[in-house]
């Protein structure tokens, strides 16, 4: 880590407030967006390099992370994929690229969402405002959430652990997040906004379609059938809503 990085993290250390990490090689937009943050009172620390940011991370321990797709060197799939053997932050994806790929990709190695240059600065600390509104943990504190089963799926809550016929399954925090939301309201049927908002909070701002691409991906975890889904089932014109496992 380089002397400006160290001093950087020091006074942001010294702030209350959630804690950013702006990982992008262009500069002066990545201290635009931290400049931005600082005015709601967040502790903002911008790094320019890929590898860089693996190592400040494990010791900023930031609560979310913007991070360039396309970084020289160590590109932003790659640090989204380390920053998540070790860090429960959200991602936040920046990409100059307005393609699905690019979304499906970064959804698919952990992002929380993505948005496209250029942006507005206001608009994007808005949505990680509402992304951290909503608490990683479910359950409030001293108490205990029952575990949830839907035929050969077993869902707890409260040790974020899913079990399909008694195999763990490997989700990403959003996915886990989705299912939980689902499976917290057996036959209600949730619209994409309603989905988005339980997981992220009211108020949340983006892309609707961004829960089709995790739903797609959560189904392909479970096993599911495309033509006769068992857990996450559509309804058609309306939205989602857990399916019975049988």
């Amino acid at each position: 880590m380089d002397v400006m990085a160290s001093e950087m993290m020091d006074r942001s250390l010294r702030r209350p407030g959630y804690r950013a990490l702006v990982v992008d090689d262009e500069a002066a937009l990545a201290e635009v967006v931290a400049s931005y943050l600082e005015r709601e009172q967040f502790e903002a620390l911008v790094i320019g390099d890929g590898a860089e940011a693996v190592v400040v991370a494990r010791e900023f321990d930031p609560d979310v992370v913007i991070l360039d797709l396309g970084l020289p060197g160590m590109d932003g799939l790659e640090v989204c994929r380390q920053l998540h053997t070790f860090s429960d932050a959200y991602v936040v994806m920046l990409t100059a690229r307005d393609t699905e790929m690019d979304t499906i990709v970064g959804l698919t190695v952990g992002a929380d969402d993505y948005v496209t240059k250029p942006f507005s600065p206001g608009e994007l600390v808005a949505r990680i405002k509402a992304m951290l509104r909503r608490p990683r943990v479910l359950s409030s504190p001293g108490t205990t959430t029952p575990a949830r089963t839907f035929g050969s799926l077993h869902i707890d809550v409260d040790g974020r652990e899913v079990l399909l016929d008694g195999d763990p399954i490997t989700l990403t925090r959003t996915e886990f997040d989705i299912l939980a939301a689902l499976s917290a309201r057996p036959g209600l049927v949730f619209s994409r906004r309603s989905l988005l908002e339980a997981i992220r909070g009211e108020g949340w701002i983006g892309d609707e379609h961004l829960v089709d691409v995790h739903i797609g991906h959560l189904r392909r975890k479970l096993g599911e059938d495309a033509a006769a889904p068992r857990y996450v089932m559509t309804v058609r014109g309306v939205g989602y809503r857990i399916g019975t496992g049988r």
